[in-house]
């Protein structure tokens, strides 16, 4: 049984039994307890005890009484059944609760906003949003109005209103979290690339700047503004604007250099391609950047050249990606008698690079090999980067 729930089921059983306690000592003149209780609270304690935690939490929940008092365990159970994917159980809980004439106005907003969560996880969103507005209109809860704008800037963030999404985000909430203010500025990458799209390049660099302003290390503003002079013909720019993503995060290399090697040939100038992939090599000696530089040497200087740089990288450092390279340049320079040994080695390290993911989530562990901007899987932004390593970049 999860540490967490059986935490949970465990106060629920010592509320359950306080309050049967309390409940008898107050009912003197009638010193036997109430007998539906206490059988409830031993069954769901036998429950609990036989690993049967379903059963357990339905007998607590019946056997509690919604008071003052129980209040705080029946959200916490709710919102146990919500964290198993039980989010309509979970809403049942909460929805009972909000009917409760006793609940004080503090006890009542804490439900709503937990029910606005169930809401969210049940696809529910316009009675999320209503729930979530009215307390923001009417609750003078500081902590609490804080999760109801946080929540609601997710509920419009499913829904693609990047606009509503920034604008319900206060500064001091942007100034208190570093993953808000990284959130919040793939919201406005997000309605960039809508403007670019719509032909407003105007629109788009305002919100990329403002992004950059929200957080300093968006990689991905530096990359659509750099997009956007490589649109209009400035590649120069371009390059300077792509230049400025290695010291936000050199992690993100690899993602720079496709459109930084087109915006040197159509300047025409590979030796300054070569001596700024050189650069980038002797900062981080990436894979990618080091096949890049190999292929570039290649076409200006030979294929010897290329072996020497592609060797003198795998002897600093081991790389699968570098290696399969280095043996697709032997097959092409060297002897006839070699080259069915070097094909069938080839065909075993491509094999493990096609298996192999090219980026990972910090947070949840998701991998593929394309870039996302929000994980898929656990839906935050910007935590997805390129793997490194012997196996990756």
């Amino acid at each position: 049984m999860p540490d967490a729930l059986l935490l949970t089921l465990l106060l629920a059983a010592v509320a359950t039994g306080w309050w049967l306690g309390r409940r008898e000592r107050r009912k003197s003149i009638n010193p036997a307890p109430p007998q539906g209780l206490a059988r409830d609270y031993f069954v769901g304690l036998n429950y609990l005890l036989n690993d049967q935690q379903d059963r357990a939490i339905e007998t607590f929940v019946g056997a509690l009484e919604v008071n003052s008092e129980t209040i705080d365990t029946h959200i916490t159970l709710g919102n146990l059944f919500r964290s198993r994917g039980e989010a309509d159980r979970a809403m049942k809980i909460h929805q009972n609760l909000l009917a409760r004439p006793s609940l004080t106005g503090s006890q009542g907003e804490r439900v709503q906003l937990e029910l606005a969560r169930d809401f969210l996880s049940l696809g529910l969103l316009d009675r999320a949003e209503r729930l979530l507005k009215g307390l923001l209109r009417d609750s003078q809860d500081a902590e609490l109005t804080r999760s109801a704008r946080r929540l609601l800037g997710d509920l419009f963030e499913r829904q693609g209103e990047w606009s509503e999404a920034f604008a319900v985000i206060t500064p001091q909430l942007l100034r208190d979290s570093q993953e808000l203010r990284r959130t919040a500025a793939h919201w406005l990458c997000q309605q960039a690339e809508e403007e670019r799209g719509n032909a407003s390049p105007v629109l788009a660099r305002r919100h990329l700047k403002q992004a950059l302003n929200t957080d300093p290390k968006c990689v991905r503003a530096n990359l659509l503004l750099a997009a956007l002079e490589h649109d209009t013909g400035h590649y120069r720019q371009e390059i300077t604007l792509l230049s400025r993503i290695p010291e936000q995060d050199s992690a993100f290399i690899p993602s720079l250099l496709e459109p930084l090697a087109n915006a040197y040939r159509l300047l025409d100038d590979e030796e300054g391609l070569i001596a700024h992939l050189q650069r980038l090599l002797d900062k981080t000696p990436y894979t990618s950047v080091i096949i890049l530089l190999a292929e570039t040497l290649r076409h200006q200087r030979g294929t010897e050249a290329a072996i020497d740089l592609v060797s003198t990288q795998l002897n600093r450092e081991t790389s699968l990606g570098a290696l399969d390279y280095l043996i697709d340049l032997y097959r092409q320079h060297g002897s006839s008698t070699a080259l069915e040994q070097l094909a069938l080695l080839q065909q075993h390290t491509t094999t493990l690079l096609a298996k192999l993911p090219r980026h990972r989530c910090r947070r949840c562990g998701f991998s593929g090999d394309q870039l996302h901007w929000q994980c898929p899987r656990c839906r935050h932004w910007g935590t997805i980067r390129p793997i490194t390593g012997i196996e990756g970049e």
